[in-house]
């Protein structure tokens, strides 16, 4: 009515001014969603998800150049058995530690802003895995430790116990595997108190049960702890006819490999109510023999005695520090005896054999350089003739010479 054309032309929504920057809705993202057709694009938590996973992939990187160059710098110098194994064993833990931690915190991240309940077993699930991941680590702490001592001793030649570093060993990684087994039933809210009640009535149910496989288990533990033998070593038993070299010492039965070659499974229980002997840990051989001349040689015996003595002390393989006898022992029915008891230096089998063979050749040399010889059984016959022998005629022996010859 009283506007004009250029009036009309100001107020139309089509002339607007554009409004200010911070009162423009442009959502680029809205925009590039669209496009794409995915809309997850524009949700507001993307971007902090992707930068967790940015964050996760660079702690990765810089843990394996971390370690690959602490273990560089530990091969160069003097390394320590629990360094090295721990290097070893972190490696795989560690990288899953990381990708776990940083997967939970980007679904924290989603869960606060879609709500949507499944997220809401991330944090157990998080803490379930973590605590695998440090009893992953430490059974292979465990395990690489173990070894890297094993090889080191056979490389050195140094004198260990590989029964009792086993028996440790896996007395350890069984520790590890229920304290683990503990933590991820409480993690994921289960009782420990009761498990641990339930856990004590079965076990008394399971004892009576089981009590030989108990018996078993503990006469194993004795083993370990009292270690009468190891792998390796020749053990007997003549109570119950077991001899051989053991071969493996398990927790319910010791194997032991017999001088036929046939494997002897003893279970552990019965080395607690038997006597075994550990030839392997003796310290010498013994040489006990019993040696006859004959009685025309009665007058040599002092000499051949004096002369096998000072053979044994001047011999390179007698111990001389341990008990040596030479002596006179003996009137016996067809010989004069004298006895050696010796031991040796060398405590194995065959080369003993080889030195005791070595002194009993000299011992006869020694005999015969006086002119002696080594008696063996004889009867002597006596024949008495008299007044009998004439009367019969016939040259018959009387009868009490013959039951005598």
């Amino acid at each position: 009515m009283g506007r004009n054309e250029h009036d009309f032309q100001i107020e139309s929504p089509l002339f607007l001014p554009p409004q200010p920057h911070a009162y423009r809705k442009i959502p680029l993202m809205n925009d590039l969603a669209q496009q794409l057709g995915e809309s997850f694009l524009a949700a507001s938590w993307l971007p902090q998800v992707l930068m967790v996973i940015v964050t996760v992939i660079a702690i990765n990187i810089g843990a394996f150049y971390l370690l690959r160059h602490i273990e560089k710098v530990a091969a160069t110098r003097t390394s320590n058995v629990w360094g090295d194994a721990l290097i070893r064993a972190a490696r795989k833990p560690l990288t899953l530690i990381v990708w776990v931690t940083g997967v939970a915190f980007a679904l924290q991240i989603m869960h606060e802003h879609s709500g949507a309940p499944v997220f809401a077993f991330v944090v157990p699930t998080r803490d379930t895995v973590i605590v695998a991941a440090l009893a992953w680590f430490l059974l292979k702490l465990i395990s690489h430790a173990t070894h890297t001592i094993m090889t080191r001793s056979a490389a050195m030649e140094d004198a260990l116990d590989y029964t009792t570093l086993d028996a440790l060993s896996k007395l350890g990684r069984f520790t590890v595997v229920i304290i683990s087994a503990l933590v991820i039933l409480q993690t994921l809210g289960f009782s420990i108190s009761g498990v641990l009640a339930f856990g004590g009535i079965g076990g008394i149910a399971v004892g009576f049960a089981a009590k030989d496989m108990l018996a078993n288990f503990f006469g194993g533990l004795t083993i370990y702890l009292d270690r009468p033998f190891a792998v390796g070593e020749w053990i007997r038993s003549p109570e119950k006819q077991i001899e051989g070299t053991v071969e493996y010492i398990g927790w319910r039965h010791t194997r032991v490999r017999a001088f036929n070659k046939n494997p002897i499974y003893v279970p552990n229980a019965l080395f607690t109510t038997i006597v075994v002997e550990n030839p392997t840990r003796m310290t010498n051989r013994r040489i006990k023999e019993t040696i006859g001349i004959r009685y025309a040689d009665l007058d040599k015996m002092a000499a051949i005695v004096a002369d096998v003595k000072a053979m044994l002390q001047a011999h390179p393989e007698i111990d001389t520090d341990a008990t040596l006898i030479v002596n006179f022992n003996e009137f016996a029915a067809s010989s004069l005896n004298f006895f050696i008891y010796t031991f040796t230096k060398t405590v194995e089998w065959v080369h003993f054999h080889e030195v005791k063979q070595d002194v009993l050749l000299k011992v006869a040399a020694i005999i015969q350089a006086h002119g002696a010889e080594i008696a063996f059984p004889t009867r002597t016959l006596h024949i008495e003739s008299g007044p009998d022998m004439a009367q019969t005629g016939s040259g018959e022996p009387p009868a009490l010479c013959r039951e005598a010859g």
